[in-house]
């Protein structure tokens, strides 16, 4: 308004913006300072903790969990704006999706979850996929085992080809961590790995009860989908490895930190990582 103030009468300013000539005056005399600075350096390392950053959200519960601080999300996200970061908001892609669909060629089971993904504790109900992942060098793929319950990714495998190996050795760091006497549900699509033999027996073998998604309908098993979208848009989007090598280093480094450091809003603000040591009684 001060700009314009030498072309217009003053009064006839404040008229057509509804303001009171006293808080046009107290305005100018108390300018408005930066919006918590001494906390500026820190919401810069939190974003920058991934590749393409983070949401306000997430920057609020670091410093509340991490610096001690009381702070609302709204005041995070108007300290970001004055920073200059922001998240990209989350967008259809045009991220391609493994198809591992051949058919009834084994043992299919039928969809217990019927799309409750709710669960109060870990090791209750897990998801599991293969994401693909593509590179100028060519494609790498992820397969995890992913807890509803704890947002945690208790096992994966990234490797250059889709097979049962892959599964293999996903199943080989999962299985000896399952704690004795919980039997979760493994929800996943129909897709051929997921049908063999070799998987189906690992499974039984462990406790674990095989839940699978109809034909065509990827819902079933959302909320596996909605995280590889949180995975390809944290730390893949507009990212270009020189080798499979460093893509397989950064990516495993990015699910520790996933489980180590990205907080949860469902879990209050915590860690996967305390929310599962918490719920189980352990120390952190």
């Amino acid at each position: 308004m001060s700009e314009l103030s030498g072309l217009h009468r003053l009064d006839d300013l404040l008229a057509a913006a509804g303001l009171a000539k006293s808080s046009y005056y107290y305005a100018l005399a108390h300018p408005k300072g930066p919006t918590r600075p001494e906390l500026w350096d820190k919401a810069r390392e939190v974003f920058g903790r991934t590749a393409n950053g983070c949401g306000h959200r997430q920057i609020a519960m670091c410093l509340r969990a991490e610096e001690g601080v009381v702070i609302a999300d709204k005041t995070v996200l108007k300290m970001m704006h004055e920073i200059g970061i922001s998240c990209g908001i989350r967008r259809e892609t045009d991220y391609h999706r493994y198809n591992s669909y051949r058919g009834v060629v084994g043992r299919t089971f039928e969809n217990v979850l019927g799309r409750d993904f709710s669960a109060d504790g870990p090791w209750q109900k897990l998801g599991t996929d293969v994401t693909e992942f593509r590179q100028p060098w060519g494609k790498a793929y992820l397969a995890p085992a992913y807890d509803f319950g704890s947002k945690e990714f208790h096992a994966w495998s990234v490797s250059l080809h889709p097979d049962l190996a892959q599964q293999e050795e996903m199943l080989a760091i999962l299985l000896p961590k399952v704690p004795a006497g919980a039997h979760p549900v493994m929800q996943s699509d129909m897709g051929w790995q997921y049908q063999h033999d070799t998987y189906v027996r690992a499974l039984e073998g462990a406790g674990i009860v095989q839940s699978m998604s109809r034909k065509g309908n990827c819902l079933d098993n959302g909320a596996t989908e909605q995280v590889f979208g949180h995975i390809k848009d944290e730390f893949f989007r507009d990212q270009v490895w020189p080798d499979y090598e460093s893509f397989k280093r950064d990516l495993d480094a990015y699910l520790v930190h996933w489980n180590t450091r990205r907080r949860q809003v469902k879990l209050k603000g915590l860690t996967p990582e305390e929310f599962r040591n918490q719920s189980l009684g352990l120390v952190a």
